[in-house]
C-alpha cells in the first residue's frame, strides 16, 4: 500500500514538473499565434487604419473583396494556381526523392540528402534565379534559346504577364523541394524493418505494395506535418513574387492573396480589410488541411 502510494505521489510530480515546463510553450502559442487569428479575424468586420480606433463595419470588407476589388480576384486566382501546382508537386517529388535516396548508403543517404535539401537553405538565392530568367540577351536562358536559334530576341520572362506565372512556379517548385524532404527522411529511417518482412509473408509482393502497405501507413505523422507545411508555403506565396516579379508585379500578373495583404496593411493601411482578406486565406488553408490529412489518415486501408 506504501510502495503504491509513493509512486502515484512520484508520478503526480513528475505530472506536476511537466506542465510547469510546458508554459511557455503555451504562452508562446497563446501570445504569438493563437491572440493574432482572433485578433483579425475581429478586425475583419472593422475599419481600422491604425490611427484611429476601430469602427464595427460588418461584412462590408468581406462584400468589397468579392465585388469591388478586381486585384483581389487576380490574386485569388494566382494563390490557387500556385497551390495547385506547386503543392502537390513539391509534395510528392519530395517523398519520392526521399523513398529512392533512404536505401544508400549511409555516407551516400547524407550528401543526397544535402544536396537536395539545398533549396530550403537558400531559401533567398533570388539574384541567382534573376540572372537566370534575366530580360535581356546575357541572361542564362535567353542565351541558351538564342544561341539555338528557338528564339530571335529576348524574352522578359519576369515582366511580361505572358511569362512571369510560369517562370515563378518553376522557381518555387525549386524552393519547395525542401519543405518536407527531412520530415520524409526521418519517418523513413523510423519504419521498423520486421514489418515488411511481416508484410511479405502475408503476400506483399514489391516496393509498391510494401509503401502503400507498410512504409505510408508508419509514416502518417510525418506525412500529415510535410502535408501541412506545404500547405502553408504553397497558400502563403510571396517571397518569389516580390524578389523576382517587383511589388506590385506588372499589371499585377504576380499578385498573390499575401502580397495584397501586405499592400492594404503595410502601405495603404487599410488593417481591416487586410485582416479580411487573412482571415480568407486561413480558412482556405484549414479547410484544405482537414481534407488533406482526412485523405492521408485513409492510407493503407
Amino acid at each position: 500500500m506504501k510502495a503504491s502510494t509513493a509512486r502515484s505521489i512520484g508520478v503526480s510530480q513528475r505530472t506536476r514538473q511537466s506542465m510547469v515546463l510546458m508554459v511557455p510553450f503555451f504562452l508562446f502559442f497563446l501570445v504569438f499565434t493563437v491572440l493574432p487569428v482572433v485578433l483579425s479575424i475581429v478586425f475583419s468586420f472593422t475599419s481600422y487604419d491604425m490611427l484611429n480606433a476601430p469602427k464595427f463595419a460588418g461584412l462590408d470588407n468581406y462584400i468589397r473583396m468579392i465585388l469591388d476589388d478586381d486585384v483581389m480576384l487576380t490574386a485569388i486566382k494566382n494563390t490557387l494556381i500556385f497551390a495547385m501546382i506547386t503543392g502537390p508537386i513539391g509534395y510528392i517529388a519530395s517523398f519520392l526523392v526521399a523513398w529512392l535516396i533512404n536505401d544508400l548508403p549511409p555516407m551516400g543517404r547524407t550528401l543526397t540528402t544535402i544536396v537536395f535539401y539545398a533549396p530550403a537553405l537558400s531559401g533567398q538565392a533570388y539574384t541567382m534565379w534573376s540572372y537566370v530568367f534575366s530580360s535581356d540577351s546575357y541572361g542564362i536562358i535567353n542565351a541558351f534559346l538564342i544561341n539555338l536559334g528557338f528564339i530571335k530576341e529576348p524574352i522578359a520572362w519576369l515582366t511580361d504577364p505572358v511569362y512571369v506565372m510560369p517562370t515563378l512556379i518553376i522557381v518555387q517548385l525549386w524552393l519547395s523541394l525542401g519543405t518536407s524532404f527531412l520530415a520524409f527522411i526521418a519517418g523513413l529511417q523510423n519504419v521498423d524493418s520486421s514489418l515488411y518482412e511481416a508484410a511479405a509473408i502475408d503476400g506483399v509482393q514489391n516496393r509498391f505494395q510494401e509503401l502503400w502497405y507498410v512504409t505510408l501507413p508508419s509514416m502518417v505523422p510525418q506525412l500529415v506535418f510535410g502535408a501541412v507545411m506545404t500547405i502553408v508555403s504553397s497558400f502563403s506565396v510571396s517571397d518569389v513574387s516580390i524578389n523576382l516579379a517587383g511589388f506590385p508585379s506588372t499589371e499585377y500578373c504576380a499578385e498573390t492573396i499575401v502580397t495584397h495583404i501586405m499592400d492594404y496593411g503595410t502601405i495603404r493601411f487599410e488593417m481591416g480589410y487586410a485582416c479580411a482578406m487573412a482571415t480568407v486565406l486561413f480558412a482556405a488553408m484549414y479547410i484544405t488541411k482537414r481534407v488533406v490529412t482526412g485523405f492521408l489518415g485513409r492510407i493503407g486501408r
